[in-house]
């Protein structure tokens, strides 16, 4: 059984790339994959163009150093039995050397700050918190170190809507402030659209579709990105009652009995012959090669062609 498989992207300095997907497709392990907190059994991950799943001691701990992971549930995330202030200068206990001992109150006071939070809260325990204050500790802790890559596994997922926007305006603050990237895991298209740059769609454990944030949004090709966006809420009657609502038909297959060829032809309304023998490329496809439209972009189907599902006035729609 493979999670993940095939997956290829690149994540540049300050970037956003957004990854979208039902779930199980793969999202998760592919984020700690990144952190290496799991092990992939082929390929590589580089950072700077090292291979960091070659690494082991030091070599590896500073590298864990510049990529970080903010959890999806800041209730199980964060350990009960710990101050605020525990918890946010723990990264300094294993790296040592990013902070001196006697000036480490200081900096998690700062860090408080930067999130949002009272500074004198750092001798407060979590369950003293609300869920997106949970979430602000955890962001904090992740900024610890003042690493370059931030993965960000569903982090607003578990919180209310209300609260959702502020921890996303919080992660855009600290991008422009930090020069951060972020890997940004999500099921919800409106978050990822209006915090990415780039959108990666999974399925199924491949990225199917990959692009920038309007060409995936705008000029779908894959027929999966395409019932996703689909799917999108439309709050204009008038906009959702002209608007093709694409249904999926069949579950998505196990893992452990994949079939063959495009992992999505046994859901898909374009499915041919070629589809069961060929596994699809993820490149721009060849009708589209010749233009330097937005439907130039890389996607996984044999029979791609654009097509837009989300209307016009829904394009800038996002947390606010």
């Amino acid at each position: 059984m493979k999670a993940v498989d095939g997956v290829d992207f690149t994540l540049g300095r300050g970037e956003t790339l957004g990854i979208v997907g039902e779930s199980g497709c793969g999202k998760s392990t592919l984020a700690k994959m990144l952190c290496n907190l799991e092990k992939p059994t082929a390929g590589s991950i580089r950072f700077k163009g090292e291979d960091i799943t070659r690494l082991s001691g030091k070599a590896l701990k500073a590298v864990r150093r510049n990529i970080q992971m903010v959890f999806q549930d800041p209730y199980t995330s964060l350990n009960p039995r710990m101050t605020v202030g525990d918890i946010i200068g723990e990264p300094y206990e294993i790296h040592p050397e990013a902070a001196p001992k006697g000036d480490r109150r200081r900096r998690v006071q700062e860090l408080l700050d930067v999130v949002g939070l009272n500074p004198e809260y750092v001798n407060r325990y979590p369950h003293q918190f609300s869920g997106g204050q949970r979430q602000r500790i955890g962001i904090a802790r992740g900024l610890a170190l003042r690493p370059e890559v931030i993965v960000a596994d569903e982090p607003v997922s578990a919180l209310d809507v209300s609260v959702q926007a502020q921890v996303i305006n919080l992660l855009d603050r600290l991008q422009a402030e930090f020069e951060l990237s972020y890997l940004v895991i999500a099921h919800d298209l409106s978050i990822v659209r209006h915090i990415s740059d780039r959108v990666g769609v999974m399925y199924l454990g491949r990225i199917v579709e990959i692009g920038r944030d309007a060409e995936i949004y705008d000029h779908p090709t894959h027929p999966y990105t395409q019932a996703l966006l689909s799917a999108v809420p439309v709050p204009d009657p008038d906009a959702r009652e002209h608007r093709e609502r694409i249904i999926l038909t069949g579950d998505v297959p196990s893992p452990t009995n994949i079939p063959s060829g495009c992992r999505f032809r046994t859901r898909c309304w374009k499915a041919q012959e070629r589809c069961a023998r060929e596994v699809p490329a993820l490149a721009v496809p060849s009708r589209f090669r010749s233009t330097a439209g937005p439907a130039a972009h890389d996607s996984a189907c044999h029979f791609a062609e654009e097509k837009q599902v989300v209307p016009a006035e829904e394009h800038g729609n996002g947390p606010g």
